[in-house]
């Protein structure tokens, strides 16, 4: 007996890209019909035309045909004799307003069911389209969530039928906001004849594929019109541009002029590369040079990308690490792994990869690693990735060519969940705190996670590489702003992506969010400007990742147009409800919850109140849950929970872990500073809670504050400037338990010359505040509990009168340092102090001039 074949190898999605096998399969595709009926009534040509067209085709160097009507058996043996895939869109009445009516949408699924039973798995088959282009207006009528879900359940019966088939719809620029969840990739028709504006919407709908493949599913010109060779000029343009882009294929439309639509031929348009008689246009010389230099056109420059692999104990994925950094489709490259002290086997299998440049050190952290493998660095550009992560073979050629024609300084892409991780990084993949790109626009990054992202060399150096105090997170963070600080941009490339492991267990996962909660405090003392009040980062762009940061109350927007009339219809998401989230916040917890739960111990009244707190923390776990997109092949029943479980401890472990490094934070004073400074305040004048400094011509405020800060950062101290929305110039954190807010003013005076008159507000820190209310709470906890047995608790009270004396001693001492310190600023710019009694508008020579103190003298030396 015959033993069986194995099956046809079926194409597959993996990443941004299709995977035939081994080997990648980027789509070079034509349309191709419909045409008029052949003797057997099928919209094809006849077997024999059709033989020669795919001849034709083959030569072209396309290896996928997009056909709108179910094709029959001898088509689809036909094309996989001469190796041709087919993307096959599956008609039904999309015109019609389909949702009003059961039989329309029953008669949908039955055509699907039908069409996907006729192919029968053949290997021909590359995908089915559901639905092409479905009226802007009809999709308005109808709704879109309600058009997104029908499109969902066809994809359904596709897959209900044949699971390993590939899905798709496609779309175009009047309902770009349609977004189906269960398709498997992206498929848009564009027509945009001016470069610009074509490379600009592709880099667009890159950012609304996210981590799925896109295909141009059509685009073209009409030779008519527009002429051959203009034709063929756009083509060649387009066909590089969407390569070049990322793209995972185009399909041009079309093969020939020969077009049968609604009954009759059309003979005013000519979009194809061929005439009817499928004599070759000039367009098809230039295709057929395109589609074979396709997919990896040359790069203007090669220059040498030195990789670097920062590793802790990361033995479990650091040879697939490896494996992958060893076949990347890069010319010029070298890997350079630094082993950060691991106490695993992680030497032992960089052992085994003799062609990687493996450096041994002891632990010193993150960004002491990357900065060792900085140091050895050979090439122009550096790209860092994490042993956890697996690069696709094309990351560096897409990171290097986006690099190289743009003004970019660094360059970042995405970081996605790999098809072998487990059901429980799948769920950590949607819950809260995991690696982000925040964009500004379609191209530019505000940042780069560190598990993918490259620099110039000499960009790095410029700013001194990475700061040696973020151990364990944080580097990518701080060396994205100081960039930025300095004018440069980052860049992203949507095709430059990376494979990243999650955490597989919620310990794994709970401790990296201890180490980011660590190193958001470290940002916060280094770039307090990035920050709001509680230590939540603030940021100018949009947070791109698959993890949510907050449950979504409103709808989306979308833009129709005048009476649903607009070309592009686009989608305007709104963001996240944060302050929602803050319900789930370590502070409300500390602030809110535990407090009612304290009180109603001794007031019962208040337990209900308590109850419904946490129960309004948990609701808002559940819901940010139910909302997360979780991969369809890795959900299993406990993962909604898992999720809503995750959302619920990361805030709390994530924001002690904050809180725990920020109450142990202050400015570097030195203590003999302190002294000093405090006997030069006192000697100087009484108050120092406004002070006036008199200057003539030459020097402007902001020429002062910009000396202050310079001074601020030579001795230590931690501010933050004022971001252009704050009521103070300078707030600067002193000790633990004192701020002061910094604000200046000039005023005008006769000849040139100006006051400078410098308020210094000070107030109690976080740390503070929450001390005093602390133990204002336990002494009320205490008082109700113990005082009508014991009465004197009550005197226990006082206690915060001495507390509040000595807080608002800190907050004198931080004012007279500071005041001391502008009085050296305005010294050195040759201003002169204004006595507390003296008349600022009365002339200069009968000013006493500002002296820098002996004591204070030395300690700027």
């Amino acid at each position: 007996m015959a033993l069986a074949s194995p099956p046809d190898p079926r194409v597959t999605v993996n990443g941004k890209f299709f995977r035939l096998e081994t080997q990648k399969f980027y789509l070079k595709g034509l349309t191709y019909g419909p045409f008029a009926p052949n003797a057997l009534h099928e919209t094809f040509a006849s077997r024999e035309q059709t033989a020669r067209d795919f001849q034709q085709i083959g030569e072209l160097g396309a290896n996928l045909l997009r056909v709108y009507y179910v094709p029959p058996r001898w088509f689809l043996d036909l094309a996989a004799e001469k190796g041709l895939k087919l993307l096959i869109d599956i008609p039904w009445a999309k015109h019609l307003c389909f949702l009003d009516s059961e039989e329309s949408q029953e008669a949908a699924r039955d055509t699907v069911r039908q069409a996907v039973r006729a192919c029968d798995k053949h290997p021909a088959v590359f995908a089915f389209s559901v639905a092409n282009e479905i009226p802007a207006e009809i999709v308005r009528w109808s709704g879109v969530r309600a058009v997104e879900e029908f499109i969902d359940e066809l994809v359904d019966e596709v897959k209900k039928i044949d699971p390993d088939c590939l899905c798709t719809f496609a779309s175009f620029p009047p309902t770009e906001f349609l977004r189906p969840r269960n398709i498997d990739f992206i498929c848009f028709n564009v027509y945009l004849h001016r470069r610009g504006a074509f490379e600009s919407y592709l880099a667009r709908l890159q950012m609304l594929a996210e981590g799925k493949p896109l295909v141009l599913g059509e685009f073209g010109m009409d030779s008519i019109r527009e002429g051959e060779h203009a034709q063929g000029d756009a083509l060649a343009w387009q066909v590089e541009s969407a390569f070049r882009a990322g793209l995972a294929g185009t399909v041009i439309f079309s093969y020939t002029d020969d077009w049968f639509r609604g009954g009759q031929p059309i003979e005013d348009w000519a979009f194809g590369l061929t005439t009817r008689d499928r004599r070759s246009k000039e367009s098809f010389g230039v295709v057929q040079k395109m589609y074979h230099a396709a997919p990896y056109f040359p790069l203007p420059r090669r220059p040498k990308v030195s990789v670097v692999v920062a590793c802790y104990n990361g033995a479990r994925t650091l040879g697939a690490c490896l494996d992958s950094l060893s076949r990347l489709n890069y010319p010029n490259y070298e890997v350079i792994l630094v082993d950060d002290g691991s106490t695993d086997n992680t030497f032992e299998i960089a052992r085994l990869y003799p062609q990687v440049h493996t450096i041994r050190q002891l632990n010193h952290g993150l960004s002491v690693a990357r900065d060792t493998g900085l140091a050895a660095a050979t090439g122009e550009i550096v790209a860092f990735t994490d042993a956890d992560c697996r690069p696709d073979e094309d990351w560096l050629y897409y990171l290097a060519a986006d690099l190289g024609k743009s003004e970019f300084a660094g360059i970042g892409g995405p970081n996605l969940l790999p098809p072998d991780d487990s059901f429980v990084a799948a769920a950590v993949l949607v819950s809260p705190g995991g690696p982000a790109h925040v964009m500004l626009n379609d191209r530019e990054d505000e940042h780069i996670p560190g598990c993918n992202m490259a620099f110039y060399k000499w960009v790095l150096e410029e700013i001194a590489g990475f700061d040696p105090v973020f151990r364990k997170a944080g580097d990518d963070v701080d060396v994205c702003w100081r960039l930025q600080e300095r004018g440069y941009k980052i860049g992203f490339s949507p095709a430059g992506f990376v494979w990243h492991y999650r955490r597989s267990t919620i310990q794994a996962y709970l401790t990296q969010q201890t180490g980011y909660g660590e190193a958001e405090a470290l940002l916060a003392y280094k770039h307090p400007e990035y920050f709001n009040w509680f230590g939540g980062g603030v940021w100018r762009g949009r947070i791109y990742t698959t993890s949510k940061f907050g449950v979504t109350l409103q709808r989306p927007i979308i833009y129709h147009g005048l009476f649903g009339s607009g070309f592009f219809q686009k989608l305007y998401t709104p963001e996240p409800a944060f302050m929602v989230m803050l319900c789930t916040s370590l502070e409300y917890h500390a602030l809110v919850t535990l407090p009612l739960l304290v009180l109603s111990v001794s007031f019962p009244i208040l337990l209900p109140v308590a109850l419904a707190s946490i129960f309004v923390s948990l609701g808002v776990c559940i819901m940010a849950a139910a909302q997360a997109d979780l991969p369809k092949k890795k959900k299993r029943v406990w993962s909604r929970p898992l999720v809503a479980f995750l959302f619920f401890l990361q805030p709390i472990v994530r924001g002690w872990a904050r809180y725990r490094w920020r109450l142990r934070a202050r400015s570097r004073l030195d203590a003999a500073r302190q002294r000093a400074a405090l006997r030069t305040v006192l000697d100087a004048w009484e108050s120092p809670e406004k002070i006036v400094f008199w200057a003539e011509g030459g020097v402007d405020r902001y020429a002062f504050l910009k000396q202050v800060q310079a001074k601020l950062d030579q001795e230590g101290w931690q501010y933050k400037p004022d971001s252009g929305w704050s009521h103070y110039d300078l707030e600067i954190f002193g000790n633990r338990w004192s701020r002061l807010c910094l604000t200046t003013v000039t005023e005008e005076l006769e000849q040139g010359k100006r006051n400078f008159c410098c308020r210094l507000q000070a107030t109690w820190s976080l740390p503070a505040k929450l001390l005093f209310w602390f133990i204002l709470g336990v002494e009320l906890v205490l008082i109700g509990l113990l005082a009508p047995v014991q009465p004197w608790l009550w005197m226990i009270l006082l206690s915060l009168a001495v507390l509040n004396g000595l807080l608002e001693q800190e907050k004198l001492r931080l004012q007279q340092v500071i005041a001391t310190l502008l009085g050296e600023v305005a010294a050195q710019l040759s201003m002169v102090k204004v006595k507390h009694n003296q008349n600022r508008d009365e002339p200069f020579h009968r000013m006493t001039p500002f002296h820098v103190f002996p004591q204070a003298k030395d300690l700027k030396n």
